[in-house]
C-alpha cells in the first residue's frame, strides 16, 4: 500500500510540473488517503505486536 501511495505521489508531482492541475489534485488526494490507511494499519499492527510480545515474555 505504501508503494501505491508513492506511485500516486510521483504522478502528482509530474502532473504538477506539466500543469495538469486536476490530475495533480486527484493523485495527491489518493496518495494522502493511501498513506493514511497505511499509517493506521501499521500502528495497529505495531500495537498488537507489542501486546503479544509483552504477554509472551512475561
Amino acid at each position: 500500500m505504501l508503494k501505491w501511495a508513492v506511485v500516486f505521489l510521483i504522478i502528482a508531482i509530474v502532473a504538477g510540473i506539466f500543469g495538469f492541475t486536476d490530475v495533480e489534485a486527484a493523485s495527491a488526494t489518493i496518495a494522502q488517503w493511501l498513506f493514511g490507511i497505511f499509517l493506521v494499519l501499521f500502528l495497529g499492527a505495531l500495537i498488537i505486536g507489542l501486546m503479544i510480545g509483552r504477554t509472551l515474555t512475561s
